[in-house]
């Protein structure tokens, strides 16, 4: 390698938009960006867009939001992480009484026509809930001739189960519906790629 290229190859490492570009590549592969967000805002970075020369990395980052770098936060959360709770917000029904529901169906509509990805996964968790308050009606009845007892538990050990794992694929960017669950509120816009 010749020195000319090792001293490009050390300035590009030193230099701000270099962490930058690294901390765009890890808010896309995390799912916090989609490519067409990534491009831009790599675009914007580098100054390719404009034509204009790049803006340091200092002014940047002292002058731009924190949604410059396709940070989207939801309650001071990023939205992977914001999705996640969405889905596990319905186990605080086993706190407070349908306080799992109050607390999604709030998340839900304080963000829902901002980002369709929200809305998504707040329509999947509705269904959900109305889905399963329609079983336990079903259910609860039967528990007097005993069937319904086991039929019920298995209801509650559905409803964890789905929220973990509705909870874990939504923090890893992937959209799952629940089974058994009643498109009430609609099924979700297929995702943009």
């Amino acid at each position: 390698m010749s020195g000319k290229l090792r001293a490009r190859r050390r300035q590009a490492v030193n230099d701000p938009r270099y962490e930058q570009l690294e901390k765009l590549h890890q808010l896309k592969e995390k799912g916090a960006l989609n490519e067409a967000e990534f491009q831009a805002e790599k675009a914007k970075l580098l100054g390719v867009a404009t034509g204009s020369p790049p803006v340091p990395a200092a002014v940047a980052t002292a002058s731009a939001p924190a949604t410059t770098l396709g940070t989207s936060e939801y309650w001071g959360m990023p939205r992977p992480t914001f999705l996640m709770l969405l889905h596990l917000s319905q186990l605080a029904s086993f706190v407070v009484p349908l306080g799992g529901v109050v607390l999604a169906v709030v998340m839900w509509i304080t963000h829902k026509d901002k980002d369709a990805e929200v809305d998504a996964h707040g329509r999947i968790v509705l269904n959900w809930l109305v889905s399963f308050f329609i079983y336990a009606i079903v259910i609860v009845p039967l528990c007097f001739v005993l069937i319904g007892i086991p039929l019920l538990m298995a209801l509650v050990i559905c409803s964890i189960v789905f929220a973990i794992l509705g909870g874990v694929r939504a923090n890893d960017g992937i959209r799952w519906t629940y089974p058994l669950s009643i498109p009430f509120f609609g099924k979700p816009a297929p995702p943009v790629a």
